[in-house]
């Protein structure tokens, strides 16, 4: 992950990491199908209700209002967390839908005089914006309190703007992970691989079979900078990492040519990519999951690269994750598998007692249980009962998390301003979608990249 002090972690730090989530990952998953079926328990298994750790005021008659871009269940899961808010304070909260980005969302909100109380951001790019426009506020002290009883020095760093906190990240993610379709690679004979060549291999054996290797959500741009970044991280290591993501080194630095020369193994590669690409920009990330695990023998792709969350989607589609449904680390490209995190934070945008409780209660352990209890999410709250989670394969996710400390590497696109990295058909969004378009034009993109990011950094 991306802190103050990322220039001094070694590879060794990042390798450490990765060996960890490899180490929980990378495990014989097949016998976690009996603690799948049930897992839509809200209880995840343990049948206790979670305790209150953190005390927060009577806000009688109070009204808060909470945005974010989230939708469908992940939407109505973080709805149960704010009606428990609401049962302890006597506040009102009401979620308002936001669109991406978000940023320009509330500049619409802001600009009318009615911004929301708390926005939930999804990049630090984002949370530097707020602090620069004058909108976001400064975490009190009771918040404060829980962040640094609760979190690891790296996940604080993330949420600060000049040393000051601003963010506590409730969510975070693991987007190092290729879930697969478990009856495509048995009737094909293909075997997980720990190495990009033999990712390639076995995408190469499931063709083979008559399946398409890869799902790709090419219409929605985020999920392209994840695989480049995957393999950016792990080849060109993470201090060059650090350097693309501040844009310290040029998106011409022949690294990036090294990475999107890699990725262009698969995106190039006639019938690996369900629908070709034209069918891939037109393919949401919802759909390029559930079109993974749907179709019984013929699925539309035996293979979809995202993160932890994607079992939302698995679940959608009515697919037993650990059965049906299994995961790999993303495989090692370079010296080190990469391990790349994203995550979304809480930000105080109106100054207020309720508003200030509600981050409290956020940055608290009592929050995140009750969201890991119902499956699709991890939290960096090192202080959550790893057995809240509802199954084997989010547990081993959430323990190679937390266990990771300060290693993971933030979200690329995540850090960079968002007109560049953020914004819909624009920046690295729209350079990556031409580029699934286009794979064998590695120094025309590199040109569009860099472009797009010297006006955007301002450098």
């Amino acid at each position: 992950m991306h802190s103050t002090s990322s220039k001094n972690r070694t590879h060794r730090a990042a390798r450490a990491a990765a060996a960890v989530v490899a180490g929980a990952l990378a495990l014989s998953l097949t016998a976690c199908g009996g603690d799948d079926k049930d897992g839509g328990k809200e209880d995840g298994g343990s049948g206790k209700e979670s305790a209150s750790t953190v005390t927060l005021p009577k806000l009688d008659g109070e009204t808060l209002e909470v945005a974010a871009v989230w939708t469908g269940t992940e939407q109505a899961n973080f709805k149960k967390v704010l009606a428990e808010f609401e049962k302890r304070t006597g506040a009102t909260v009401k979620f308002v839908p936001a669109q991406d980005p978000i940023i320009n969302f509330l500049g619409s909100k802001v600009a009318g005089g009615q911004p929301p109380d708390i926005a939930m951001l999804p990049q630090p790019g984002a949370i530097k914006q707020a602090v620069d426009k004058k909108w976001a506020k400064p975490l009190g002290a009771e918040a404060l309190k829980e962040l640094q009883e609760n979190y690891s020095q790296g996940w604080q760093d993330i949420g600060k703007v000049d040393g000051k906190q601003y963010g506590v990240y409730y969510k975070a993610a693991n987007k190092s992970l290729i879930w697969y379709n478990a009856k495509a690679f048995e009737n094909s004979g293909a075997a997980e691989p720990k190495t990009w060549d033999e990712l390639l291999t076995t995408a190469q054996t499931v063709y083979d079979s008559g399946v398409t290797p890869f799902s790709v959500g090419g219409a929605d741009g985020w999920t392209l900078t994840d695989w480049f970044e995957n393999i950016y991280l792990s080849q060109a290591g993470p201090e060059k990492y650090d350097q693309l993501a501040k844009h310290e080194i040029k998106w011409t630095d022949p690294s990036v040519k090294e990475a999107l020369t890699a990725l262009a193994q698969v995106w190039g590669k006639k019938d690996y990519v369900a629908g070709g690409a034209k069918g891939a920009l037109q393919t949401d990330f919802p759909t390029s999951v559930t079109q993974t695990f749907t179709g019984g023998d013929q699925p539309k792709a035996a293979m979809v690269y995202e993160g932890d969350f994607a079992q939302v989607n698995i679940t959608q589609a009515k697919a037993d994750v650990g059965t049906d449904a299994k995961v790999f680390p993303f495989p090692t490209v370079g010296d080190t598998a990469p391990v790349v995190s994203g995550g979304d934070a809480a930000v105080v945008l109106e100054d207020s007692k309720a508003a200030q409780a509600l981050a409290t209660f956020l940055a608290s352990p009592d929050a995140a249980t009750i969201q890991a209890k119902l499956g699709g999410y991890l939290s960096p709250n090192k202080s959550v009962d790893n057995a809240a989670y509802p199954n084997e394969v989010q547990r081993r996710m959430a323990k190679a998390l937390i266990d990771a400390g300060d290693d993971f590497r933030f979200d690329m696109s995540d850090q960079a301003p968002q007109a560049f990295g953020g914004t819909p058909g624009k920046g690295e969004w729209k350079a990556l979608q031409d580029f699934l378009k286009n794979p064998s034009d590695v120094a025309g993109t590199q040109q569009k990249l860099e472009a797009d990011a010297a006006a955007a950094y301002g450098n």
